[in-house]
């Protein structure tokens, strides 16, 4: 497939987010030898820690669907694999751990305004174009980093802090994205997991039946 690099930050936004959304057949991503973006990680995580921390004004000019194409482009392991952007110690760890906590402008100032109200894991109807890169998102996340990188436990630390934040969020699409990645980390990172979900349960009032049993699958790192 013929690489993209050298690409400004416009120039990369309209590569990844401009392309029509089909009605039919796959993404452009998967035809046969897509122009496919590969930068060398630095320039990645600079371009990332930018899109998250200003999304709307970043994005403004594309539809719900074709930031659904071009996160899921991105940065869904299942389209592009991971190609160790975000793991990769070229990068200073600082910038790297400014571009993860950064992702909370993902669910803040996108997720949160522009999802439906309804539960990806019980496949309510009613969804709206984003909703499934939302309850995806740390499912298919790129690696944060290798067990053997020094700075491993901050990283994922800082990733728990943001899923921590979506909870708070008023938004039941951010909440359940935040619990499937919170299940996802439960049996690894029990210690810094199941405070975040136990204050979830207990701040419970109100919430739906169904995202309560939720969290408490999350708790025990029993979801899909």
């Amino acid at each position: 497939m013929p690489a993209v690099r050298d690409l400004s930050y416009e120039a990369w936004l309209q590569h990844s987010f401009g392309e029509p959304v089909r009605a039919h057949g796959n993404p452009w991503f998967f035809d046969e030898n897509p122009p496919w973006w590969d930068p060398q990680p630095p320039v990645a995580i600079e371009y990332f820690t930018k899109l998250f921390s200003t999304i709307e004004q970043s994005l403004a000019g594309f539809s719900d669907a074709q930031i659904a194409q071009g996160l899921t482009y991105l940065l869904n392991t299942s389209a592009s694999g991971d190609n160790g952007w975000f793991l990769s110690g070229s990068t200073p760890v600082e910038k790297r751990l400014t571009c993860v906590a950064a992702i909370e402008h993902i669910f803040t100032d996108l997720f949160a305004p522009r999802c439906a109200a309804v539960l990806g894991h019980i496949d309510e109807p009613g969804a709206k174009p984003l909703n499934m890169v939302c309850y995806m998102w740390w499912d298919v996340f790129p690696c944060l980093a290798l067990p053997d990188d020094p700075d491993c436990d901050n990283l994922h630390r800082t990733a728990i802090d943001v899923m921590r934040r979506a909870l708070q969020l008023d938004s039941i699409a951010c909440q359940e994205a935040a619990l499937h990645g919170l299940g996802h980390w439960a049996r690894h990172r029990p210690d810094h997991v199941l405070p975040v979900v136990d204050a979830f349960l207990a701040d419970g009032c109100g919430r739906r039946a169904e995202l309560i049993s939720y969290a408490h699958s999350a708790r025990c790192g029993c979801i899909l």
